[in-house]
C-alpha cells in the first residue's frame, strides 16, 4: 500500500509513505492519496500526526520521475495540495526522517513542524542538476526556515548534506538513533497531543497561514519561472539523464 495509516493511541495517527523498491517516490496517484489523507485528518478528531517512510533507506525520494511529468494546472493543484505547499494546516505534523530525504521529499517535510532524523539519512534539493524547477515549496519555505545563505546552498549546489549537518543548520531538531527515532516521534506527538488542541492547532493554523501568504504572493512569478525552466532543452537533457543515470551534458 503507497500510505500506510494507522492509530497510535486516541489522538495520534501514523502516516507512512510506503514505496520501497522506489525510495519512497510519491507517483501522482500517491500525490492525489495524500492530498485526500491531509483533509481527511483535518477533519477527524486526531491531535497529532506522525510522519515517516517505510523500510531505512528513505523518507521519500520526491515525485517519481520515472512516471507522469505533466504540469497542468489541475495535477499542479494535486501536488501543492499534498505536500501542503500554500494552505494554512491545522493539525501539527511529527517528522521522523528514517533515511533519505531529498527533491519532493524534502519540500514536503518543509510542511511538518517537529523534525528528528536518523543518522544515515540525507538531505538535499537535486532539481537542478537534472534542470527541474523545485515546484513543491522550497524556494519559498527553505528560506524562511533556515535563512538564505543555507537555503541557496541546497538549492544551486543541488549537493546533499548529513543529518548532522540538517540539524547544524536547522532543518531538523536533532539526530537520534535510527532504533529509538519512531519512540521520539510517537512521544513528542503524545505531548504535543497532550496540550490544549484548540491552543496547538491555533498556533499551527497561524504559523501556517503566514508561510501560505508568503507562497501564494509568489505563485504567478513560481509558475512563469517553472514553465520557462519545463519548456528548454535543458529540461529535456536533464530528464534523459536522470532516467540513463548518467550525468546531463547542457550545451
Amino acid at each position: 500500500m503507497p500510505l500506510s495509516v494507522r492509530d497510535h493511541g486516541a489522538h495520534v495517527v501514523v502516516v507512512t509513505i510506503d514505496n520501497q523498491p522506489r525510495r519512497n517516490a510519491m507517483p501522482r496517484a500517491m500525490m492525489a492519496e495524500l492530498a485526500r489523507l491531509w483533509d481527511t485528518l483535518e477533519a477527524g478528531p486526531c491531535r497529532c500526526i506522525v510522519l515517516t517512510g517505510a523500510g531505512e533507506r528513505a523518507f521519500s525520494s520526491g515525485a517519481d520521475v520515472s512516471g507522469d511529468l505533466s504540469a497542468d494546472p489541475e495535477t499542479a493543484r494535486i501536488v501543492d495540495h499534498a505536500l501542503l505547499k500554500s494552505r494554512p494546516y491545522r493539525k501539527p505534523i511529527v517528522a521522523a526522517v528514517n533515511g533519505d530525504c531529498v527533491a519532493g521529499g524534502l519540500e514536503l517535510l518543509l510542511s511538518t513542524d517537529v523534525r528528528a532524523a536518523a543518522p544515515h539519512a540525507r538531505f538535499g534539493l537535486p532539481e537542478v542538476r537534472w534542470s527541474i524547477y523545485p515546484f513543491g515549496g522550497a524556494t519559498v519555505k527553505l528560506v524562511q526556515q533556515i535563512g538564505h545563505v543555507h537555503a541557496m546552498e541546497l538549492l544551486l549546489t543541488a549537493r546533499l548534506v548529513d543529518a548532522g549537518e540538517a540539524a547544524r543548520i536547522g532543518l531538523v531538531n536533532r539526530v537520534v538513533a535510527a532504533d529509538a527515532l519512531m519512540p521520539w516521534a510517537l512521544a513528542t506527538a503524545d505531548t504535543i497531543a497532550a496540550n490544549s488542541p484548540t491552543a496547538v492547532q491555533a498556533v499551527k493554523q497561524m504559523i501556517s497561514a503566514t508561510s501560505a501568504d508568503h507562497a501564494r504572493s509568489r505563485e504567478a512569478l513560481e509558475r512563469e519561472l517553472g514553465e520557462a525552466v519545463r519548456a528548454s532543452e535543458h529540461f529535456q537533457e536533464g530528464v534523459r539523464a536522470f532516467l540513463e543515470k548518467r550525468n546531463p551534458n547542457y550545451t
